[in-house]
């Protein structure tokens, strides 16, 4: 039993945690195949095992997820069998992997990205009670469970009595030196400009509007936003009406493997997380991450396991409130101490949090199910 099949609602093509994980079961015999969507488009992928996103024909709301989990079904029932590992990304992908693991009678492994019932785009919404159910009946049920941080562990246990294995959203130590970077940045307006950067998801709760609205005092910087969301259009016609166009760039999706490249040009890194709802009060992000191993410092929120990690290993400052001018002051305040400030810190905290530290528990999780 050394297959494993990968679901997740996302485009594979951007998401670097099944990479991650795909790449050490990979990496550790296991045969792996992967089943994603064209949401967001159809970025080219380069990976050395089977991968196909299919269309959906709704991209937002409840029909994307009732299409999505008719779809995956069916999928996953024709290319399952009796030595066959399910590993079903976040609760949005859980129910047909759940029914196809009871039909066929194989193993189901459950990585939960974060708290889906807890997300801001369910609260208050007929969704929110949906997800809630699913969760309750779901989650008592997996054997094999892991999730990105404790905090989140945390609220698994006390909520449905099932504690997950931790296995935080790191990168790998190594780099991906033979990628080319055949990418058009902006330019700066004179030498000492400093580049602010955020990455991931464009959409609300993440402080990038307070963030573009911020950029009105902050002296000789720019900000350069990477990635695709519901709210990119808003916040473009935010800078546009504050007449920042020429201090905030937005770039677009960028694969990985080019952003590996274009991170470290910055001088700092957005984390601004604000306090809505639980999945966002203990989320871990990537990006705090991929700052670290890109060595630039961090400018977080005070939510839990992000103002944790800033003060425990000091790579940045943490704003108590998402005021304007408290945003502002503490990113002067960033810049001005500049990166070779937090330089030493960093490489101690990329030394720690990295997916080779990471790695050996999730294959010790597979190769429990596999003996």
């Amino acid at each position: 039993m050394k297959k494993v099949l990968v679901s997740v609602i996302n485009n594979i093509s951007t998401d670097q945690r099944i990479a991650k994980v795909c790449a050490s079961l990979e990496n550790n015999g296991y045969e792996i195949s992967i089943i994603g969507t064209d949401l967001y488009g159809l970025p080219p992928l380069r990976r050395r095992y089977q991968t196909q996103r299919f269309p959906l024909f709704f991209q937002k709301g409840f029909l994307l997820f009732a299409e999505f989990n008719f779809k995956l079904f069916w999928k996953l029932l024709f290319q399952s069998d009796k030595d066959t590992i399910l590993l079903s990304n976040d609760l949005d992908s859980l129910f047909p992997n759940y029914l196809i693991s009871k039909i066929k009678k194989i193993p189901l492994v459950f990585d939960s990205h974060e708290i889906y019932s807890e997300l801001p785009s369910v609260q208050e919404r007929f969704s929110q009670k949906i997800w809630r159910k699913l969760e309750k009946f779901l989650i008592p049920k997996m054997k094999y469970f892991y999730t990105v941080s404790e905090s989140y562990a945390d609220f698994f246990e006390k909520k449905y009595k099932n504690r997950p294995i931790i296995v935080r959203n790191m990168p790998f130590l190594q780099k991906n030196d033979d990628f080319p970077l055949d990418f058009d940045l902006p330019k700066k307006s004179n030498k000492t400009q400093k580049i602010l950067i955020y990455q991931g998801a464009v959409s609300a709760g993440r402080g990038i509007d307070k963030m573009i609205q911020a950029m009105q005092f902050i002296e000789n910087a720019q900000l350069w936003i990477i990635g695709e969301g519901l709210e990119k259009t808003e916040y473009e016609n935010l800078a546009k009406k504050l007449n920042l166009t020429q201090k905030i760039f937005f770039l677009g999706t960028i694969l990985p493997e080019k952003l590996k490249k274009i991170t470290p040009l910055a001088d700092a890194g957005l984390c601004l997380e604000e306090d809505l709802g639980l999945s966002y009060r203990f989320a871990l992000p990537n990006k705090l991450f991929d700052y670290i191993h890109s060595e630039i410092p961090v400018l977080g929120t005070n939510l839990p396991e992000i103002e944790n990690l800033v003060k425990k290993y000091g790579i940045g400052e943490t704003i108590d409130n998402h005021s304007l001018k408290n945003i502002a002051e503490n990113t002067q305040k960033l810049l001005s101490n500049g990166k070779d400030f937090y330089k030493n810190c960093l490489k101690t905290a990329k030394n720690e949090l990295n997916w080779e530290a990471e790695e050996p528990k999730l294959l010790s999780l597979f190769d429990s199910i596999v003996k």
